[in-house]
Order: C-alpha cells, then structure tokens, then sequence
C-alpha cells in the first residue's frame, strides 16, 4: 500500500506548494498593479495576471463570502494560505 500511497501524497504535498506560490504571485502582481508599478497593457504581464486570477479565484471567492467586510483588506490569500498550510501538515502526518 505504501508503495501507491506514499508518491501520492508527496505529488498532493508538491501540488499544494506550488499552488501557494501562485496565491502569492497573484497577491503581489495585483499589488503591483494596483500601484502602477506594472501595466496590464504588457502582454506578457496581463497573461501571468489572467492565468493567478483564474488559478486563484474559485478557491478564493468562497473564502471572501464567509469573511467579514474589512474595508480595502483582502485577507483571503492569507485564509486561502493557512487553510493550504493546515492541509499540507495533515497530509505529512498521514504518511508517518
């Protein structure tokens, strides 16, 4: 059983990483757009824009509906983040 289950894991546990440096990577870019240190109109920068809010949206819109409003703070990443981090620790502790 280990033989299937422990990759499988570890696949689950490289996905999640990778999927917190993209939340990171769409918080920072709209950061940067929204202080006009990048521009939209840059092919390359509205792609890797496109591509974080597709990727990060549907994981974060039900996260902003339970949140209470807090003004101008978005702190759903940093929910999206711990709740990602939470899963990953569980899934470690399931293979030892």
């Amino acid at each position: 059983m280990d033989v299937i289950l422990v990759p499988m894991i570890n696949l689950f546990l490289t996905v999640i990483e990778l999927y917190i440096w993209v939340v990171i990577i769409a918080v920072v870019l709209g950061w940067l757009v929204s202080f006009k240190v990048v521009n939209t109109s840059n092919r390359f920068v509205y792609m890797v824009g496109d591509f974080t809010y597709r990727a990060t949206e549907p994981a974060l819109k039900p996260i902003r509906n339970v949140l209470p409003k807090l003004g101008g703070i978005d702190i759903s990443p940093i929910v999206l983040i711990v709740l990602l981090y939470f899963l990953k620790d569980v899934l470690v502790r399931m293979m030892t």
